[in-house]
């Protein structure tokens, strides 16, 4: 084994986790795998994170910044909320591995605080983008919040795994768009 160089041990194995992932999803990864990706002993991941659950918990928390700056970034470029769906809908796509680790508390340590504070960030972001929306958010925000979150989580679910129809599946952001604006059509 050639001896670690990189200086940034925690994120070469989130990388490795990440790619660990994308090759054959969150079941398939392992500490031993993810030790001989980032080129160090098994012990390296270990220290850095205890066990898998400890990887996995950090993935989310990472994923959950990523999905907080995007849709305040969203938010912010348009000020329209079919634009927020279609920002999440494309960190599912772009960040595949983060998003099927984020929505699976069974695999990482729920209550780690770093994790719930950024699991708050994006609830937040996203509650601010169905704020934005005054009077058409209707009388229950919190409601509203849900049924947007519910549309765009399983429009990005549907397209990662392929189960749309042929029609749905030429450009993402156009296609999340058009899903989005049914539930929100002043926005589009």
């Amino acid at each position: 084994m050639m001896p670690y160089h990189h200086g940034d041990l925690r994120r070469a194995v989130l990388d490795a986790a990440v790619a660990a992932i994308t090759e054959r999803g969150p079941a398939g990864l392992s500490l031993r795998d993810l030790a001989r990706r980032a080129g160090v002993s098994h012990a390296g991941p270990v220290h850095h994170f205890g066990d898998k659950a400890g990887v996995l918990t950090a993935l989310a928390a990472e994923g959950y910044d990523l999905l907080a700056g995007t849709l305040v970034d969203a938010e912010a470029e348009t000020g329209e909320f079919v634009e927020v769906g279609v920002a999440y809908v494309r960190f599912a796509v772009e960040h595949r591995a983060h998003f099927e680790v984020m929505f699976r508390p069974d695999l990482y340590h729920a209550d780690d605080p770093e994790l719930v504070a950024a699991r708050d960030r994006a609830g937040q972001a996203l509650a601010r983008g169905v704020g934005s929306m005054g009077e058409r958010a209707g009388p229950d925000a919190r409601i509203t919040g849900v049924a947007a979150w519910s549309l765009v989580h399983g429009f990005a679910t549907l397209w990662l795994t392929g189960a749309l129809a042929d029609d749905l599946t030429g450009d993402l952001e156009t296609a999340a768009r058009e899903v989005a604006a049914r539930l929100f059509p002043d926005d589009a």
